[in-house]
């Protein structure tokens, strides 16, 4: 159902672009000068209409209509880089709201003295995998430290990982046998916010050694049930780069989002700028891209067809 619905509504929104076509084009065959402003306006709305949906046709990849889970994780580097990961969480969360998706806190780890140790987002919403898909990768930030007393320059690290929600349970098997489920009180700010109840979860994946969290909800059933759906997306990552790497001879190249070399760097001194080390991409307006503003990086990244690896 959910597949005919979102079938349906794609059909009625190409139906409705052709009839706005067509009352266009009856309008400019009446010849009235009167009519050109409105005309021409409407031809604008139209030829932006189309050349989004010619960009969302790069989305081709199995996955990449569906709902997505983000992982933000703090590199080496202390009070600065768990600073750093909240900075990109706060930055996903404002895309994520610009472009109307629903966003949920499955687990958070909160730093010792700022930002956050990891945070993991379940992001829902027509083409979510498929545009953040381009955001996997280790994200450096350079500025003037405000946690060091010599207010030093300082570069931070952050992993943030994008994966695929699994609608189809069936489409990762997973042996219950396979499982080791231990539960928890949850960690968090102290009075009336501490658990007194185990609620937390924490599930091991034997065979791969995955091990998920998830503590965020007051229900320990809700914990499972979001533990298992990260499971289940890191089970089919583990599946397709094992595919990935089997191609990876024909298709000459393949590299995995891990720490070693970042995708992006953000600049806030000596100079103002961000830039994707993929594609050349930049830009100097720092503020807009960490308020969220990451569209022009995104786009970049899919017009060029960098590392499509979700077919």
């Amino acid at each position: 159902m959910k597949s005919l619905a979102a079938v349906r509504d794609e059909v009625g929104e190409w139906q409705a672009l052709h009839q706005r076509l067509t009352d266009s084009l009856e309008l400019a065959e009446l010849d009235d000068e009167s009519l050109r402003p409105d005309l021409e306006r409407e031809a604008a709305v139209i030829e932006a209409e189309i050349a989004h949906r010619e960009f969302e046709a790069k989305l081709s990849g199995k996955y990449d209509k569906g709902n997505a889970l983000l992982a933000i994780h703090a590199g080496a580097g202390g009070t600065d880089s768990q600073d750093w990961a909240g900075m990109l969480q706060r930055m996903y969360l404002r895309w994520a709201e610009s472009k109307g998706y629903k966003t949920e806190i499955l687990d958070l780890t909160e730093g010792e003295e700022a930002g956050i140790k990891s945070v993991t987002i379940a992001v829902d919403g027509r083409y979510a995998f498929g545009y953040l898909r381009s955001e996997k990768g280790v994200h450096r930030l350079v500025r003037l430290s405000p946690f060091d007393a010599a207010h030093r320059r300082h570069t931070s690290f952050s992993l943030v990982e994008v994966l695929p929600q699994v609608e189809d349970e069936t489409e990762v098997e997973i042996n219950p046998d396979d499982l080791r489920i231990d539960v928890y009180r949850s960690s968090g700010a102290g009075g009336q916010n501490v658990q007194k109840n185990a609620t937390a979860i924490r599930i091991t994946h034997l065979p791969s050694g995955i091990v998920v969290t998830c503590q965020n909800e007051r229900s320990q059933t809700q914990n499972r049930e979001n533990a298992m759906r990260v499971l289940r997306s890191r089970l089919l990552e583990i599946k397709q780069e094992q595919q990935e790497e089997k191609l990876a001879e024909l298709r000459g190249e393949y590299q995995k989002a891990e720490w070693g070399s970042q995708i992006r760097s953000y600049v806030l001194h000596p100079y103002q700028m961000v830039k994707d080390h993929r594609t050349g991409y930049e830009t100097g307006n720092t503020s807009t891209v960490l308020n969220g503003d990451l569209d022009g990086f995104i786009e970049a990244y899919l017009r060029e067809g960098v590392g499509e690896t979700s077919s």
